[in-house]
């Protein structure tokens, strides 16, 4: 997409300021009539750090395959969820954008999703100096990561839109925007739940507005009003927090409505339930290198 159309789509999103969307309406979700669905139950793989023996791909183990949980032969992977940079400890940089393993990974007959940052700011990111200090808040658990004000669109949105116009630019199938669910969090900003809807909604409607489809994080406690927006969801450990249909009906009507839901645990695997509900369901450990993967099936 060139700069001129992607200019049009952020002048026709709108970018509230600070403490304008308390009551605001939610947009109306933006089509993509083009863009690719995940189909329900494929098999995904999660691998956000990279390899240095795997540098012809980007860092990415596009060759993975393991027997799964439930026995029979060995299987690959048919989407990978991976960042939009090559790791650092791959090449040394933190700019370089992973055409490599979006190359491969579409040369196995695989998918690749887009993985970006949306709710905290990360101090490594090459576009980390243009978040003013107005927008961080306070830091998320993780080192060099710090929740931002969601409320500031107008300041977030021709970042996040950048980052949106790279992952198409870099070859990829659709976007996971992550930590989407500031608002329950001690962000260091007074987030509500129509913040967050907000939010994410324009989340969505960028991804569509660029080609791209888009994955919903977590946010168990908004699925229903936000699955008009949203592709498929991306879960991390939603059996282990007995979460996938809490508040119901949860993620399992995501998967009745046709819409992808990918689980990742990282204690233990509950195979039985997760294909009755059609998740595709993998067990990873929290460092997220390309071992270990076990999927469900």
């Amino acid at each position: 997409m060139d700069a001129h159309r992607l200019g049009l789509i952020c002048a026709a999103l709108i970018f509230p300021a600070a403490g304008t969307s308390a009551l605001a309406a939610l947009p109306a979700p933006t089509s993509c009539a083009g863009c690719w669905q995940p189909p329900v139950g494929a098999r995904l793989q999660y691998q956000l750090q990279g390899v240095a023996a795997y540098a012809s791909t980007g860092g990415i183990n596009v060759d993975i395959t393991a027997v799964p949980a439930e026995g029979g032969s060995a299987v690959a992977p048919e989407i990978f969820d991976i960042d939009l940079y090559v790791d650092s400890a791959v090449n040394g940089r933190i700019d370089e954008m992973n055409t490599a393993a979006t190359s491969a990974i579409h040369a196995k007959g695989a998918r690749a999703i887009c993985y970006l940052d949306a709710g905290t700011w990360e101090n490594w990111r090459p576009d980390a100096n243009q978040y003013p200090s107005v927008v961080l808040g306070r830091r998320n658990g993780w080192p060099g990561e710090r929740w931002v004000d969601i409320r500031r669109i107008d300041i977030l949105g021709p970042i996040l839109a950048a980052r949106a116009q790279k992952c198409v630019q870099a070859g990829f199938d659709a976007i996971e925007w992550d930590n989407v669910d500031g608002y329950q969090n001690r962000s260091g900003f007074p987030l509500t739940a129509n913040d967050q809807l907000q939010f994410n909604a324009y989340l969505a409607n960028l991804a569509h507005g660029v080609g791209l489809a888009v994955g919903l994080k977590n946010d168990v406690g908004q699925l229903s009003t936000l699955k008009p927006y949203f592709d498929f969801a991306m879960n991390e450990q939603c059996f282990q927090y007995n979460e996938c249909n809490y508040p119901a009906p949860g993620l399992p009507d995501w998967t009745a409505s046709g819409k992808a839901v990918f689980n990742v645990e990282y204690r233990s695997l509950q195979c039985a339930r997760a294909d009755a509900w059609q998740f595709g369901s993998i067990l990873k450990n929290t460092n997220l290198y390309d071992v270990p993967w076990t999927p469900c099936r």
